[in-house]
């Protein structure tokens, strides 16, 4: 299966995987059977163990407010500490990017209003400033 597909799981098909599980099957045998993830397999677990089969996503989408905390306390609180120092890293990386984006439009205004200020004024209404011509 190409990495751009994902393969779509109903509330259903989840719930008998994770009974499965709470019944003593496998997870690591269960993952190869359905060719699923094991830690995918352990995550619906906990989500269901946290949040009950409401807390399981029935479909694509983003997850409901419900599943989407069942599955932070599923992750635990390390994740939640990696996923805070990416978004600080995330925040840092966006700052410098504006910094260097604020430095490039203080040139170009600069270098706009020394080209403006450097023009000859025209003379008079509609006509055109124009160097002289240099003969050679």
């Amino acid at each position: 299966m190409s990495e751009g597909l994902r393969r779509r799981f109903g509330r259903d098909f989840k719930l008998e995987l994770v009974g499965r599980m709470e019944a003593g099957e496998s997870g690591a045998a269960l993952a190869r059977a359905y060719g699923i993830k094991r830690t995918i397999l352990y995550r619906w677990r906990a989500a269901v163990r946290a949040g009950g089969s409401e807390a399981l996503r029935d479909g694509p989408g983003r997850p409901s407010g419900l599943e989407a905390q069942a599955m932070a306390r599923a992750r635990g609180p390390a994740a939640e500490v990696r996923d805070l120092v990416e978004a600080r890293r995330r925040i840092g990386e966006l700052e410098r990017k504006v910094g260097r984006q604020q430095v490039d439009l203080d040139f170009f205004e600069q270098a706009l209003r020394h080209i403006e200020g450097s023009r000859r004024p025209s003379d008079g209404p509609g006509g055109t400033a124009s160097s002289p011509r240099s003969r050679r």
